[in-house]
């Protein structure tokens, strides 16, 4: 297992313009990335999602890993009680 700072973030076009667009830093995101122990499994998307906080906002941030690289998908605001309604619903699943 790579140790955080050895796993390599990517960045696509269209996760710097949501970031530019919804006024979120590429640093910090980068430190949820790397640093977040809260992380699910989207059952509808089939992709890892990491929740962290952004200054004062929750954010959710789904992404794929390959190899020793992830690649961020996109990153939403989200609330706990979204997150846990995911949770009961069935589409998020621990891990």
């Amino acid at each position: 297992m790579n140790s955080p700072e050895k796993i390599s973030i990517v960045w696509t076009s269209y996760m710097k313009y949501r970031a530019n667009l919804r006024g979120f830093d590429l640093a910090k995101i980068e430190d949820i990335l790397r640093y977040s122990t809260e992380m699910y499994f989207d059952t509808i998307t089939q992709r890892t999602v990491v929740v962290g906080r952004h200054d004062d906002r929750l954010v959710l941030i789904p992404y794929e890993k390959r190899g020793a690289e992830i690649i961020a998908i996109t990153i939403h605001t989200t609330t706990r009680q979204q997150i846990n309604f995911r949770l009961k619903a069935g589409r998020f699943r621990h891990g």
